[in-house]
C-alpha cells in the first residue's frame, strides 16, 4: 500500500498543475525542483558552522559546502560524508539537499561535504563522476584544515547521487585512501533498466519512465556510455573490495530493484552491505519530511548506520 501521506503530496501536485520534469528544459527543471522544496522540506536546523569551498581539478571549479557539527568545538578531528545530491544528473545543487546535509551533519554527528558536481545536458558524463571522485579526493587531502580523520570519510548519496558515490567507490578502489563506507539512498545502478520494478512503478509515482529517459539522455554522451561502469556501478566486472554499504530504497520507486540488485552484487562479492526498503514510499521521499513521517525516520536511520560505522572506528 502506497502511504497515504505520499499519496496525498502526488494528488496535490497534480491539482497545482505541476508540469513533469520531461516536459521542461534543464533550466526550468531547475527553477521547478529548487522552488519546491519549502513546501516539502522541514526547517533547516542550526549546525555549529557552514563554510563553502571550490574543489579544482583538471581546470575545472565544483564548489562544495561543509557542514561542521556542533562536536567539532572542543574535538579536533571529526568522521566525514562527502554527500552527493540526486536531480538525475540535471537538477538539484547545495540548496535543495542543504537540510538533508543539515540533518544528517548533526544526527550522525560528521562533517558534511557537500558536492555541486557539473550536470547534463551542459556537462556530459564522466564529468560528474570525475567531480565527484576529486571532491572525496579533495576532503581526504584537505582533512587536517577541515577537521576531519581521512581514514572516516564516507561517500553516499540520494538517487543520481547513489549512482555517482557507487561509481566513486569503484574508481577509488585502487587509492591509498578510499571511502570508509558508501550510504546509497535509493541509487541507479544501470541506465535503461529492465526490472520489474522499472515496468511496476514507472507511472505515477512522482519517478517515471519518460522522466528517467529525458534525465539519462542529458547525461550521457551516446547509448554505448550505459556499458560504462561508471555510469552502471552494478555492470562493474567485479564488486569485490569495496567499502561496506548501506543502501536503502522505496518500494514504489522505478529504481527499487537496481537498489536490490546492487546490495546482492556486494554481498555476492564479500563486502558487508546492509539494505533496507521503505515498502510504501515513492522515489525522492527522504528530502520530503514536511510532509512524510517516514522521511524523517529515513534520515534518521541513515544517521544512525554512519555514526555506528564512522564512530565505532579508532580514530587515526
Amino acid at each position: 500500500m502506497l502511504d497515504p501521506q505520499a499519496k496525498a503530496l502526488m494528488q496535490l501536485m497534480a491539482d497545482k498543475g505541476v508540469p513533469p520534469v520531461n516536459t521542461l528544459t534543464p533550466v526550468e527543471a531547475r527553477e521547478s525542483y529548487r522552488a519546491r522544496r519549502s513546501f516539502t522540506q522541514p526547517d533547516a536546523p542550526e549546525v555549529y558552522k557552514v563554510q563553502d569551498h571550490e574543489v579544482s581539478h583538471q581546470g575545472v571549479k565544483v564548489p562544495v559546502r561543509v557542514y561542521h557539527p556542533f562536536s567539532a568545538q572542543t574535538q579536533k578531528i571529526v568522521p566525514a560524508l562527502v554527500y552527493v545530491h540526486g536531480g538525475g544528473w540535471t537538477i538539484g545543487d547545495l540548496d535543495t539537499h542543504d537540510v538533508l546535509c543539515r540533518s544528517l551533519c548533526l544526527q550522525a554527528d560528521v562533517v558534511v561535504v557537500s558536492v555541486d558536481y557539473r550536470m547534463g545536458p551542459e556537462h556530459k558524463f564522466p564529468a560528474a563522476y570525475e567531480d565527484t571522485v576529486a571532491a572525496f579526493e579533495w576532503t581526504a587531502q584537505h582533512a587536517a584544515d577541515l577537521g576531519i580523520d581521512a581514514k572516516r570519510i564516507a561517500i553516499g548519496g540520494d538517487s543520481a547521487g547513489g549512482n555517482l558515490s557507487a561509481a566513486a567507490c569503484l574508481g577509488l578502489r585502487s587509492q591509498a585512501i578510499q571511502p570508509a563506507f558508501q550510504l546509497l539512498i535509493y541509487p541507479a545502478t544501470l541506465m535503461w533498466p529492465d526490472t520489474p520494478s522499472f515496468h511496476a512503478n514507472g507511472k505515477g509515482y512522482m519517478l517515471t519512465q519518460d522522466s528517467i529517459a529525458y534525465y539519462t539522455e542529458n547525461y550521457l554522451r551516446h547509448r554505448e556510455d550505459a556499458n560504462d561502469w561508471r555510469a552502471a556501478p552494478q555492470l562493474a566486472e567485479s564488486h569485490a573490495n569495496l567499502p561496506p554499504a548501506f543502501i536503502m530504497t522505496a518500494g514504489f520507486d522505478p529504481l527499487r530493484d537496481e537498489g536490490l540488485m546492487y546490495a546482492d552484487a556486494l554481498s555476492t562479492a564479500g563486502v558487508p552491505a546492509q539494505y533496507v526498503c521503505f515498502e510504501r514510499q515513492i522515489h525522492g521521499f527522504i528530502t520530503m519530511g514536511r510532509v512524510i513521517d517516514e522521511a524523517n525516520m529515513a534520515v534518521s536511520l541513515c544517521a544512525q548506520v554512519l555514526r555506528a560505522k564512522l564512530h565505532g572506528a579508532s580514530a587515526a
